[in-house]
C-alpha cells in the first residue's frame, strides 16, 4: 500500500490516491477546468502532505484539509492567519471554483453569496478597556 493510499483512505478518495494527494488532484482538476489556482502547495513531511492544500493570492490564502470519516472537502479563506470565511462541500471542482473566485477577485461577501456552502465568520469586536 502506497503513502498516499495509507494517508487518504482508497474508500474515501481513489481519486486523489491516483493523483498522489489533494493538491496534485487540485492542480489537475484546475486545469482541466481552465480555473486560475495561483500556487498550489502541500506540507513536505507526514500525513498532511496527502491531506492538504494552500493556495497563497493577493487575497489571502485558501486552506483545505480532508474529511476523515465521510469524503467532503474542507476549504478556509484567510487574511493575516484569520479565517474569514469557511465551508464544506463534497466536490473537488467545487472547491477549485471557489479557489479561483478568491483568486480572481472576489471578496468574502461576494464569495459567500454566489457559493452557498461557503459561511462568513464574524468577528467580534476587541473588548475595549474602561479607563477609570
Amino acid at each position: 500500500m502506497s503513502d498516499a493510499s495509507t494517508a487518504l483512505g482508497v474508500r474515501l478518495y481513489p481519486d486523489l490516491v491516483e493523483q498522489g494527494g489533494l493538491a496534485p488532484a487540485l492542480i489537475e482538476t484546475a486545469a482541466r477546468h481552465g480555473l486560475d489556482l495561483g500556487r498550489v502547495t502541500a506540507p513536505e513531511q507526514g500525513r498532511s502532505r496527502f491531506t492538504c492544500a494552500e493556495l497563497q493570492s493577493g487575497q489571502g490564502e485558501v486552506c483545505v484539509k480532508l474529511g476523515s470519516q465521510a469524503r467532503y472537502f474542507m476549504i478556509d479563506l484567510r487574511v493575516a492567519g484569520e479565517v474569514l470565511a469557511r465551508g464544506d462541500v463534497m466536490d473537488l471542482l467545487q472547491v477549485a471554483t471557489v479557489a479561483a473566485a478568491w483568486q480572481g477577485g472576489l471578496t468574502v461577501t461576494e464569495l459567500t453569496a454566489r457559493f452557498p456552502f461557503m459561511e462568513e465568520i464574524k468577528h467580534r469586536p476587541a473588548p475595549v478597556a474602561q479607563v477609570g
